[in-house]
């Protein structure tokens, strides 16, 4: 069942991480008030969310606000967000600056530095750390907003590294800031749903070389674990196919004609 817990805190055991003193605690203290204001939470299965390790995180993406809806919601779940962010936000010198200071990893789109990314996260995953990765890599294509096909990096940092990924889908932040949107609509209030899956099983895919035909089929596992979370919040069934943009003479960057 759902739970709403827009005005309850998790156990003190579950917020171990985000009561020990952190740059997280100004971000928090700066963003978590409005956000409230504008946003009720209502979680899903939250018991799912490890309360210590490191682990992937894979939501779907289909806002320019969803890394912060997100990284509240983990917070009230109990562990402190890190995501690879685009490279491009951190030349904001603000932005940039807080970015850094908390951790957050830039990414390149292409070229030698995007690689360099993966070796980051995998820096924090070692420490214990929770890493955010968006799976899709971009907003998703797909006009009715389901994920859309998947980009390997989140499976190839949980396989190289020997930790879980986690699937995990919200729905509701399309209210908030509609994709491609440049402004907020904060009333009236938002519920925005938040559901946390159980580990991808990438049992078949550990332990061996990770071509790219591996990745791409344990990207394909992924991919469906988080269209059924958002088919089971969304009270509807997932499209057959994931929404390939490729084969609607879409580019993988950018903005679309919605």
């Amino acid at each position: 069942m759902p739970h709403d817990d827009s005005s309850s805190n998790p156990s003190p055991k579950a917020r171990s991480e985000t009561r020990r003193p952190s740059f997280f605690w100004l971000l928090a203290a700066i963003a978590l008030p409005p956000l409230s204001v504008a946003v009720r939470y209502r979680f899903h299965h939250r018991e799912r969310m490890p309360q210590s390790g490191a682990f992937v995180l894979a939501p779907n993406h289909y806002s320019e606000i969803d890394p912060l809806i997100i990284g509240a919601a983990v917070w009230k779940l109990g562990r402190a967000p890190r995501f690879l962010a685009k490279a491009s936000l951190f030349k904001n010198p603000v932005l940039g600056w807080l970015l850094r200071t908390s951790g957050q990893i830039p990414v390149e789109r292409a070229g030698s530095k995007s690689h360099a990314a993966l070796r980051a996260a995998e820096q924090l995953v070692e420490k214990g750390r929770m890493v955010v990765v968006y799976p899709e890599g971009s907003l998703t294509r797909d006009p009715e907003l389901w994920p859309m096909r998947g980009k390997s990096g989140a499976v190839r940092i949980a396989l190289e590294r020997g930790i879980p990924i986690i699937p995990a889908a919200h729905w509701g932040t399309q209210h908030l800031m509609p994709r491609y949107g440049k402004k907020i609509h904060p009333f009236p209030r938002k519920t925005i749903d938040v559901i946390v899956g159980e580990p991808v099983d990438l049992s078949a895919y550990r332990g061996k070389p990770l071509d790219q035909r591996s990745l791409l089929a344990a990207t394909d596992l992924l991919m469906s674990a988080i269209a059924e979370l958002l088919s089971e919040v969304r009270g509807e069934p997932a499209p057959a196919e994931r929404w390939d943009p490729t084969a609607h003479g879409q580019k993988e960057t950018g903005r679309i004609e919605d």
